[in-house]
């Protein structure tokens, strides 16, 4: 876990650096461990703790009180994180039933796929078996490139392009 770089002048005027130091450094990895221990992902229990920290400088807060205090404030932040995640897993799901509802409910999608399988059809040899390899077996862009004989980024663009042309195909083949 990396120091969080605190300075007094982002805090306070009448903070000392030396007493912000050791505040962080007696208090960042039980509050991140606590984190960890409620289920957060690394990334976000050091952006919390860091938020939790903060808001203790910020308040002054005894050192003490610090302990319960950062724990609290840390399980407040990750709740809200959770809140928030919640509700846009909620707004995704909306969005992707109501799309499901207006372009695949009455056929389960199977409009979708045989567009899709009349494009793969009409595509080159070669653009079918780059597809094949690259999606359906799962090769890694520096085994597709030596196969190719390009470079990986050439790799990418060609990928790209074939998706992009695939995905033109469907959508023409899928208008009224």
């Amino acid at each position: 876990m990396r120091v969080l770089p605190l300075r007094s002048e982002d805090l306070s005027p009448a903070a000392d650096d030396a007493a912000v130091a050791a505040f962080v450094q007696s208090h960042q990895r039980p509050v991140f461990r606590f984190l960890r221990a409620l289920g957060c992902a690394p990334q976000l229990a050091e952006e919390l703790t860091q938020d939790a920290l903060l808001i203790a400088l910020e308040k002054g807060v005894a050192r003490a009180d610090a302990a319960a205090f950062l724990r609290q404030a840390a399980k407040f932040a990750w709740l809200r994180r959770q809140r928030d995640d919640r509700r846009r897993a909620e707004r995704l799901l909306l969005a992707a039933e109501t799309l499901w509802q207006r372009d695949c409910a009455h056929d389960d999608g199977n409009g979708w796929l045989d567009a899709l399988r009349q494009c793969l059809s009409a595509l080159p040899a070669r653009s079918r078996h780059v597809l094949q390899r690259a999606y359906g077996d799962d090769a890694g862009r520096a085994e597709l490139a030596a196969e190719l004989g390009i470079g990986e980024h050439g790799v990418r663009t060609l990928l790209q392009r074939l998706r992009q042309a695939l995905k033109d195909c469907v959508l023409r083949r899928r208008q009224p």
